[in-house]
Formats: structure tokens, sequence, C-alpha cells
């Protein structure tokens, strides 16, 4: 029987669960202006040496989530090291920190799409009706 999931998918779950409970709470500790991050997901090359990791941060303010990002990237060796404690590995991955910007845009594309349906019904409204 065939596995359900490749190594590298058991990998990216395991990190992606142990870098947001990290985050959670040796992070916050030493960092404790920073917003509130959520990992979206992580990627896992195949030969396990790096992890891409997409955070989402929830807050509005550019200067803000640029500054989290700095902080994020200048602490990842503390979280690598982290890491390697929780997760039994040969080789813990070097992890790189990206911004997630899907749910933002999904908020924007929504909000367009609710204008537009707002102006095609009142366009409906304003219209003569045929008979």
């Amino acid at each position: 029987m065939a596995r359900e999931f490749s190594r590298t998918d058991r990998v990216s779950q395991q990190v992606h669960k142990e870098i947001a409970s990290i985050l959670q709470n040796e992070f916050k500790h030493r960092e404790p202006e920073v917003g509130m991050i959520t990992i979206s997901s992580v990627e896992v090359s195949r030969d396990l040496a790096h992890a891409k990791i997409y955070v989402t941060f929830y807050h509005n303010d550019e200067d803000k989530i640029k500054d989290d990002l700095v902080r994020l990237q200048d602490a990842k060796g503390f979280i690598r090291t982290l890491l390697a404690k929780r997760i039994r590995m040969r080789a813990v991955p070097a992890v790189h920190f990206f911004r997630d910007e899907s749910i933002t845009e999904g908020i924007r594309i929504s909000t367009l799409v609710n204008q537009a349906r707002a102006k095609d019904e009142a366009k409906a409204k304003d219209a003569p009706e045929d008979e």
C-alpha cells in the first residue's frame, strides 16, 4: 500500500505545528511588541534543507508589518534552534519567512465584487422596467 503523504509533507506539517507553537509561546516573550502573527503554510524543499514559512499579520499598518517581518527574519536563528530541540531530524531545515498576502488579497477582491454588485443593483433599480 502506498504512503498517503510524502516525507516532505509530513515534515511540513510538523514544522508548521512547531513554529506556530514557538511563535505563540517563546517568541512572544522575547519580542512582546510584535503583533499577532499566524502561520498560514509551510513549504519544505525536497532535500529538507529549507522551509519557506508563510505568515499572516493581523493588522493593516504596512510599516508595522514590515517591522514585524524584519524581527522574524532577525530571530530565525533563535526559532531554528528551538525547532531543532522539538523535532528529531538529522538536519533541521533553514527557516525563511515570507508574508502571505492571500487573505488581504481575498478581502480586497471580495470588496471589489461587493461594490460591483451594489452598482449593478443600483442600475437595475434606476432603469425603467420593460413589461
